[in-house]
């Protein structure tokens, strides 16, 4: 029957697209409110002295920085035991719906003006997105089939929603948390997040034929860790690189300065733990094919942590060079520090579409437009957006104060490399991925964005000895560099994703399938 009656409602379409995208669309815009809403105030909370008239906790600039670090790759690095949690046991729907429940217990518990509070309320954070931030992305790539072209035009979608969360939650949390008190700013944004869980709840009957729970089956046929691990064993060259990167983490553990010395021996541990679940993955899998496109995207994976680390001073080392450098006064009153981050978000919902359709138009042109490609230039374009800050820290050097105008062009060009790169990014995650390990990948695609999160704020607590002048002017050319080498190299990296983007076309006929109908049965 072709009748609208006959469409069953997880196959009927808005707007040239699954009604499910809305639905993801929206359960992403109010988890993004409270994340970036907290994220906002983080910083300048913990910098705000505590005998002001909205106190905070003092901390010295380099502390705040490095919490900032830590705290924002650990929400991402967590995607990766979440993924897992998601392609072994819950599904993604599930995990989906109990990490939006703990962040709903997070950002509630940080409203309590207590030290308890605040770090129990993070650690909750760090657990709900890893949960929720990889497997709803996941979910976005399992709403279209394999060669359609309008899967990439659906994560600009989804990332305009990200977006929207963002933008509001800037001006509304950041004025409340900065101009009232920082608690209630934090409470709000679990009040946000009460909203996304609704709308999820609501629209499970169009998300039925994604994200479901793995069938004993496809456990059966999976490959558990605990056989990688054994495999690991069997390959002394990968066991010894394994053995080294932790080795060394012990080192670092006796040997850094600061009182996060200790942290990094896990982090190096947990990332020589990656780094051999990585290569066993890469030697299980059964075609040359899949193992090509696993390479690129562990390529592509470098790309992103280089691509985070510079972009991701936004919410850092920039923050606090806005409220503490930036001449903010405007008609005579003065913008609240927090809503300059709200700039990023405001250009990515006037401009998200039509870099979207800027590149679909090309590529059915037949001009370049690879992944991989998007990728490189918008690394590149994010860089340049830091000659802005050169021109600014130059500025403030001379005078004493930088203009606001400086911020405006700095983000506007971050944004213009964030939609080339990071929406491309996610939906080139469910084009290679190997479809046995969809969460998984799109977990570690998280932890590399949580990795280049860490080096942001390696970065940032370099300023102050340093200078943000010496600091801008390196981001600029390395990353300007590396996307360079990335272009270098483009023709045999599209060698070996063996036209997983080549002959993209629109699909409209979604009907009930899983994100499995992607895999390679050669």
């Amino acid at each position: 029957m072709s009748s609208t009656a006959a469409i069953q409602p997880s196959q009927r379409e808005l707007w040239g697209h699954p009604i499910g995208l809305y639905i993801l669309f929206f359960t992403e815009m109010w988890e993004r409110f409270s994340y970036y809403g907290m994220r906002a105030l983080l910083t300048l909370y913990l910098v705000q002295k505590t005998t002001a008239d909205n106190p905070g906790l003092g901390w010295l600039d380099s502390q705040s920085i490095m919490l900032y670090g830590w705290y924002t790759m650990l929400v991402y690095v967590m995607s990766i035991p979440g993924g897992m949690i998601a392609d072994k046991l819950l599904g993604q729907k599930k995990a989906v719906l109990y990490g939006a429940l703990i962040l709903v217990a997070g950002h509630g518990i940080l409203a309590f003006d207590q030290m308890w509070a605040f770090y129990t309320g993070l650690a909750l954070i760090i657990l709900g997105v890893g949960l929720l931030k990889p497997n709803i992305s996941t979910m976005v790539g399992g709403l279209y089939r394999e060669g359609d072209i309008r899967r990439d035009k659906g994560f600009s979608i989804f990332y305009i929603g990200i977006n929207l969360g963002s933008l509001l939650a800037t001006f509304i949390v950041g004025y409340v948390g900065e101009e009232i008190g920082w608690h209630y700013g934090f409470g709000l944004a679990g009040i946000a997040m009460l909203f996304g869980l609704a709308v999820y709840l609501y629209g499970q009957r169009f998300l039925v034929h994604v994200g479901n729970k793995p069938t004993v089956a496809e456990m059966k046929e999976d490959v558990s860790l605990v056989q990688l691990f054994s495999n690991l064993f069997q390959s002394p060259l990968q066991l010894g690189i394994v053995v080294l990167i932790c080795a060394y983490a012990v080192y670092a553990g006796f040997t850094y300065d600061g009182i996060d010395n200790w942290g990094y021996t896990a982090l190096y541990i947990f990332i020589a733990l990656v780094a051999g679940v990585m290569m066993m993955i890469y030697k299980n899998l059964n075609t040359q094919i899949l193992k090509d496109r696993f390479l690129v995207l562990l390529l592509s994976f470098l790309i992103v942590i280089v691509f985070w680390g510079a972009f991701e001073q936004a919410g850092g080392l920039m923050s606090i060079y806005t409220k503490q450098n930036t001449d903010r006064m405007l008609f005579g009153w003065e913008i609240p520090a927090t809503w300059f981050q709200g700039l990023n978000a405001a250009f990515i919902i006037i401009f998200a579409t039509l870099v979207a359709a800027y590149w679909a138009k090309r590529k059915l042109k037949g001009k370049e437009a690879s992944s991989l490609f998007k990728m490189a230039i918008g690394t590149m374009i994010m860089g340049l957006g830091f000659v802005f800050m050169i021109f600014a820290a130059k500025e403030y050097n001379t005078n004493g104060s930088s203009a606001m105008y400086w911020l405006v062009f700095a983000y506007l060009f971050h944004t213009i490399g964030e939609l080339c790169s990071s929406p491309v990014a996610l939906s080139f995650i469910t084009k290679l991925a190997p479809v046995k390990y969809a969460s998984l990948m799109m977990g570690v695609y998280f932890a590399a964005t949580g990795l280049g999160n860490k080096v942001a704020g390696i970065l940032g607590e370099n300023a102050s000895e340093y200078g943000e002048y010496a600091v801008f002017s390196g981001i600029t050319i390395f990353t300007v560099l590396v996307g360079i080498l990335v272009l270098a190299m483009l023709k045999p990296l599209k060698r070996l994703t063996h036209g997983a983007e080549d002959n993209e076309r629109e699909i409209k006929e979604q009907e009930k399938f899983e994100l499995g109908d992607q895999e390679l049965n050669n």
